[in-house]
Formats: C-alpha cells, sequence, structure tokens
C-alpha cells in the first residue's frame, strides 16, 4: 500500500496516535488502509479520538481481515457519534472469533442500553443463541449481560443461571431489570450456590435498598 501523504513513509502506530492528538487528520485517515496492522488499529482510534470516525469507515474497520482490527472496531463501536448505526456490524460480528463474538455482544449491549431505539429482534435472538449455544463460556457471559442490559430475553437469563459458575453470576446479574415470581425463584435458588460470588449477587439483588442501610 503507497501513502499519499508526504510525511507518511515507513510511518508507524505511534506516528498514528501522534497525529491522532495534533489534529493531523490527512496522516491518520492515509493510515485506514495501511499493510501494518498495527497502524490500522492506531487509525481507527485517532479518527474516533478526531470526531472523524464516520460509519463507513467504521465498516471498513469492522470487516478488516485481521481480527485484532474487528475487534478493536467492535470495543470502539459504543464510542461512536450515533452507536445505533454500528448494530448491524456487530451482529456480523457475532458469528466471528469467540475473543471477537464476546466483545461485539458486550458492545451490543451497551450501545442498546444507552439509546431510546431497540435492537433488531434478530440482533437479540442471536445473543440468546450464544447464551444457550455458544462453546465458550466468556462468550455465553457477555451475551447474557447484553441481555440483561437491554432488558430482554429472561427465559434466556434463567437458563444461564445453571451454566458454570462465571455465566451463573452474571446471568443473575441479568436478573436485576426483572420482577415476577420465576425471577424470584431463581434468586431464591441462587443464594445456596457454591460459588459465594453467586451467592452474594443474589442476596444483593434480593435486599431492599432499605433494609441495607438499616443494617449499617
Amino acid at each position: 500500500m503507497t501513502f499519499h501523504h508526504p510525511s507518511a513513509r515507513n510511518v508507524q502506530s505511534s506516528d498514528i496516535v501522534e497525529a491522532g492528538h495534533r489534529g493531523d487528520i490527512d496522516l491518520v485517515r492515509a493510515a485506514i488502509s495501511a499493510e501494518t496492522v498495527a497502524v490500522r488499529a492506531a487509525a481507527l482510534s485517532a479518527l474516533l479520538r478526531l470526531d472523524a470516525l464516520d460509519i463507513q469507515q467504521w465498516e471498513t474497520f469492522a470487516t478488516d481481515k485481521e481480527a485484532s482490527v474487528r475487534r478493536r472496531a467492535a470495543e470502539l463501536a459504543p464510542r461512536m457519534p450515533d452507536p445505533m448505526l454500528t448494530e448491524n456490524g456487530l451482529a456480523r460480528l457475532l458469528d466471528d472469533t469467540d475473543e471477537i463474538v464476546e466483545v461485539a455482544a458486550f458492545a451490543l449491549g451497551e450501545i442498546g442500553s444507552m439509546s431510546d431505539q431497540t435492537l433488531a429482534p434478530a440482533s437479540t435472538q442471536r445473543l440468546e443463541t450464544i447464551v444457550r449455544d455458544h462453546s465458550d463460556a466468556l462468550c455465553r457471559e457477555s451475551a447474557v449481560a447484553a441481555l440483561g442490559a437491554l432488558h430482554t430475553g429472561l427465559a434466556t437469563i434463567l437458563h444461564a443461571c445453571a451454566d458454570k459458575a462465571t455465566v451463573r453470576r452474571r446471568a443473575v446479574i441479568a436478573l436485576a431489570p426483572f420482577e415476577g415470581p420465576e425471577v424470584e425463584a431463581a434468586l431464591t435458588h441462587a443464594l445456596d450456590d457454591r460459588d459465594w460470588q453467586v451467592r452474594q449477587a443474589a442476596e444483593d439483588l434480593l435486599t431492599p435498598v432499605g433494609r441495607e442501610e438499616d443494617d449499617l
């Protein structure tokens, strides 16, 4: 790849980071399609710092041939000026490598929870499928956290309360926005969980705030 910028020959990722701080938008843009992975990743972060990362450029990074760049795009999606525009790209990343699925699921939960818009049913259904069927526990944990943040998928969250300890813990926390006898039953059951952090999470949700203050 040939850079079209007078200062871009043999550019390093540190040069792009510095360019992002000093406002050299031309150099940063020249690095978007650099051959070096670290330079492309630095360009992504620098564009966001400069408030110059549009959705088309974000999509370019989210479909990069290098997994580390795609992962970084997923990480930064919630910080986009209009993060909801990244939903489709993030949903596609839910079929990527485990480390990218984990980050993309978390990002979907974050952008959905901080917006007055709701995610497409296909996105939430994909998150539920990950919670129920994915082989990697970190992916299941991230996806169940996203469902909790989105206030959806109660049946799937309850299903995750029987997963391994780290997922159970996250599932219990994800029950916070829900009410009803099945939620109370799950939390009560979690009070006897063999993992102390699961027990603690359940106790925190079952203890009214006023009672906590009275106990102090």
